[in-house]
């Protein structure tokens, strides 16, 4: 591929993204497709991946979807043309990728996804996910103990469409349901948005006030939740998160927020690089398809070691 077409095709992936990606040799470059950036899981995602990468002397292209599978759908067509030896990927659906992740493979090219599965197994070379089963749980048991096994609370949900929003509210509910005195008043979905989360909260607050609890399926919306609930005077409103951003553990420390569950997003996006070069140099991870990894709870006792979504000893 000679360089004008290059240039032409980074410049396609610029308008589609507003990320500017190092114009790479098709020999060398592996795509990055995430979430938007706007929410700082998705962005360490992407700086994780980056990172890591061009340590190992690869140039990358850079790229969101925005929970659009048909955006996706579109930065695979550029990943493919860009001749990209790898696409690391959080992806827009788990149904609706199947078919882009299937088409890259199609035309040679290997995908590594990481946060979010896709309901197909051998179409994707690696899935690696946090294990959030094991994490919800770990936030209920964390939710139920402050909530002193009992009173009302109300849940905010992912986007539909992500298998890890189920997946997270059944374990929270595999635990929470388990306590009599725990009543479930609302259950809403806020789509991962801070800003829907907030609007989300004021609505049930209004139509629920005496709720003691909230238990989000991620910080973003714990956040909206929480600056909800200050607008209206009730800090004493006990608010627990999954995914341990910085923005939250600024929160926990400053006795807001009480909890959150750290699901590894920087070590995830590190490690599908490093599967991708291993791939890429031999035809084969050494791994299983389908891996998970443990998350850990993040309270006012260790919040003060997390930074990026990472712990440190």
């Amino acid at each position: 591929m000679n360089f004008k077409r290059r240039l032409l095709l980074s410049a396609f992936a610029i308008g589609l993204t507003g990320v500017m990606p190092g114009i790479a040799s098709a020999a060398d470059l592996i795509a990055i497709i995430t979430p938007s950036h706007d929410n700082p899981f998705f962005k360490a995602e992407s700086v994780g991946a980056d990172t890591r990468a061009k340590e190992l002397g690869y140039d990358t292209l850079i790229m969101v979807h925005d929970d659009d599978a048909n955006k996706q759908s579109e930065l695979f067509d550029s990943a493919i043309a860009s001749g990209a030896k790898a696409i690391i990927l959080d992806n827009a659906g788990a149904d609706a990728t199947v078919s882009a992740v299937q088409r890259a493979k199609d035309a040679g090219i290997p995908s590594f996804l990481i946060d979010r599965e896709i309901t197909a197994n051998g179409v994707a070379i690696s899935q690696i996910v946090s294990n959030n089963y094991q994490g919800a749980q770990l936030g209920a048991e964390e939710f139920v103990k402050l909530m002193g096994e009992t009173g009302k609370y109300a849940e905010l949900l992912g986007r539909e469409s992500d298998t890890n929003a189920g997946i997270r509210s059944s374990g929270y509910h595999d635990v929470i349901d388990q306590y009599p005195d725990m009543e479930l008043v609302a259950q809403q979905s806020a789509n991962w948005s801070q800003t829907e989360a907030y609007t989300v909260m004021e609505t049930i607050l209004q139509a629920n006030p005496e709720i003691k609890g909230v238990i989000s399926g991620n910080d973003t919306m714990a956040m909206g939740a929480w600056a909800a609930l200050k607008a209206a005077g009730r800090e004493d409103v006990i608010v627990v998160g999954f995914d341990g951003s910085n923005d939250v553990r600024d929160s926990i420390r400053e006795g807001g927020i009480k909890a959150t569950v750290l699901q590894p997003a920087y070590r995830q996006a590190q490690l599908a690089v490093e599967q991708a070069d291993q791939f890429i140099k031999t035809g084969s991870t050494g791994v299983d398809e389908k891996q998970l990894m443990d998350c850990v709870l993040i309270n006012a006792d260790n919040a003060g070691r997390l930074e990026t979504f990472a712990l440190s000893e």
